[in-house]
């Protein structure tokens, strides 16, 4: 958004002398322009409250009942035992005293990033504060811990919720508090206040009044001119998707092609963000055919498209495709995440409908089995998919700000209040870094497909459970029986490795290999062999339960990618000359990365 110099509180020419020579006159002048930015603030927020993409308070937090619940336990057991309550009072008071004669004396650096500024500990304002939240924070938790009379699931809701809270009101968090922003606010004459209050601003009115924190300069990326930008063309479209054909950079390749579907949750090019890291571009290096689905981004008049149609107009329709193109009878397929859990489904219809199309599948960190939801069981329960549901219903889609919002508070010390700090606070400009682009470069989900995959799958478990029924079949786990390979992540918070491997184990074939690699959902998966960074583990013995598994497992340094490439190559069929994108009957219809990865999600 571009602002005048007036809106970042920065001096006209014709600023008096007396201002210009005169810092306190000019902090004045700066503090006095919050006015007008704070006009512009209530509109947006009047924005919020009447604007037609409206806001759903179903979705901002856990029904009351459960936190009432928590206290009237908590008060019937202090009446039950006064004493424990005492007690409770007395540590307190002791920690308080404790802390006050800790301010006198010098104290060790603390190793809790919020509190890295040297006056949390020098000054005995800052430092009295500092201690107060961390014994505060652990009476807190120490409370939620002894809570009883509540079944496990509402106890773990409730240990989440109360850490929301907790890291919500770190003393970092509010200026008054922050020393950091204070210093800066003096250091610049209240101009990073000015900053900080215009991306506040900016932020709400790019989202309609929802508080969506931009983690990155948008400014500084083109999809398809600094990052997307391996060679390929968009061979295919429909309603859904765009199929990419990529060229090839060897003069052989491998006679079964690849096809690669990533998830609609969020854009392809996580795969292809540099030419360095690109998963997408080492692929086509080592002699493969490969294509993949660019899912469309919709918008509400996708409302009632559901898994069914990702099925058929994507998996089965790409498939389709490429086996014309490529004039051959079988593919091998990689499923990315929620893709994944989608290829297994689909794996299981073209079972009933005994089409062997299919000659491997790869799944990349997908769940399969949902028996255990993880650190996801807090926005996994009625109460949260009733307000989605209502959501849905009104909007025709679930926004992605809503989904992009939920991963954020998994993580919200770094991925909320810290990128908050910086640009609110400190009036910063959010870092030109690829990967937090793309993060917040969302898609929407439809509002059919989101209910049946949060009810059918994340909440009754259906493919694993007896089947969920799609297309006129009854869909099972159990009738997977495609050689398979399965990549999950040690440290993976959205789709934990131990569920995913509990998921491979309910599929039938007797050809699966299982890797696990270091790091999380993303950096685990984006691990070129050239970083010579997170290694990966492997184990044969699929009859193992998760935890002797990985004990029992060999470690290998480095990159799963070679690894995974010696599996895929021996399913791939003998070398034929390369394949330029598409044929007689499928045109090159645009270059690559294509035109949907470039739509906007809804706001």
């Amino acid at each position: 958004m571009t602002t005048s110099d007036e809106s970042r509180g920065k001096l006209p020419d014709d600023a008096s002398g007396d201002a210009a020579d005169d810092p306190g006159a000019r902090l004045s002048q700066n503090l006095a322009k919050v006015d007008a930015l704070s006009k512009r603030l209530n509109e947006v927020m009047a924005r919020r409250a009447t604007g037609k993409s409206g806001h759903n308070k179903a979705l901002d937090g856990p029904d009351q009942e459960l936190f009432a619940r928590a206290m009237t336990s908590y008060w019937t057991k202090s009446l039950a035992d006064p004493g424990k309550l005492m007690q409770q009072q007395m540590e307190l008071w002791s920690q308080s005293v404790a802390q006050f004669a800790a301010m006198q004396r010098s104290e060790e650096r603390p190793t809790d990033r919020r509190f890295a500024n040297p006056m949390w500990e020098s000054n005995p304002y800052f430092a009295a504060i500092k201690q107060q939240y961390l014994m505060n924070a652990e009476m807190i938790e120490k409370a939620v811990d002894e809570v009883e009379d509540m079944d496990d699931l509402d106890k773990r809701r409730l240990g989440f919720f109360s850490r929301q809270i907790i890291d919500m009101m770190a003393p970092t968090n509010f200026l008054a508090t922050n020393p950091d922003a204070l210093e800066k606010a003096v250091e610049t004459e209240g101009q990073s206040l000015l900053d900080g209050l215009e991306n506040l601003i900016s932020d709400l009115e790019a989202n309609d009044g929802e508080l969506v924190v931009r983690l990155a300069d948008e400014t500084a990326f083109e999809i398809g001119g600094n990052i997307a930008t391996t060679p390929g063309d968009v061979i295919y479209r429909n309603r859904m998707m765009e199929l990419i054909q990529y060229r090839p950079t060897t003069d052989k390749v491998h006679e079964i092609p690849v096809i690669l579907f990533p998830p609609w949750i969020n854009k392809f090019y996580i795969l292809d963000l540099k030419e360095k890291n690109s998963l997408i571009k080492w692929i086509t290096e080592q002699g493969y055919t490969l294509f993949v689905v660019s899912w469309i981004n919709p918008d509400a008049s996708y409302a009632e498209t559901g898994m069914e149609d990702y099925i058929e107009d994507g998996y089965l329709a790409a498939i389709r495709e490429v086996k014309a193109i490529c004039g051959v009878k079988q593919v091998n397929t990689v499923g990315y995440c929620i893709a994944g859990t989608t290829l297994a489904m689909t794996l299981s219809l073209l079972k009933q409908r005994g089409d062997k199309s299919i000659r491997s599948a790869t799944f990349f960190t997908a769940l399969t089995d949902f028996s255990d939801q993880g650190e996801f069981t807090p926005f996994l329960q009625n109460d949260f998919i009733d307000g989605i549901e209502e959501e849905v219903k009104e909007q025709g889609l679930l926004r992605s700000f809503i989904m992009a919002r939920t991963f954020s508070y998994l993580r919200s010390t770094d991925l909320i209040y810290t990128p908050a700090i910086r640009s609110y606070m400190m009036g910063q400009t959010p870092p030109a870094f690829d990967l937090l682009f793309w993060n917040g470069d969302g898609a929407n989900l439809p509002a059919l497909m989101a209910v049946q995959y949060l009810r059918g799958l994340c909440q009754r478990n259906e493919f694993a459970e007896g089947g969920i029924d799609l297309m006129g079949h009854t869909l099972r786990l159990d009738e997977v029986d495609v050689p398979l390979c399965s990549i999950a992540c040690e440290t993976d918070h959205i789709a934990p490795w131990i569920n995913c491997y509990r998921g491979v184990q309910q599929m039938g074939g007797r050809s699966r290999t299982f890797i696990v690699t270091q790091s999380g959902h993303i950096a685990g998966i984006v691990n070129p062999p050239s970083k010579k960074k997170y290694g990966h583990y492997t184990n044969e013995d699929m009859a193992l339960d998760p935890g002797d598994w990985l004990e029992s497992a060999d470690f290998h340094q480095g990159s799963w990618w070679p690894r995974w490439e010696g599996w895929l190559r021996k399913r791939s069929g003998k070398m034929v000359a390369a394949r330029a994108p598409g044929d007689s009957s499928h045109e090159v219809l645009e270059a690559a990365p294509g035109s949907y990865v470039k739509l906007k999600a809804s706001r």
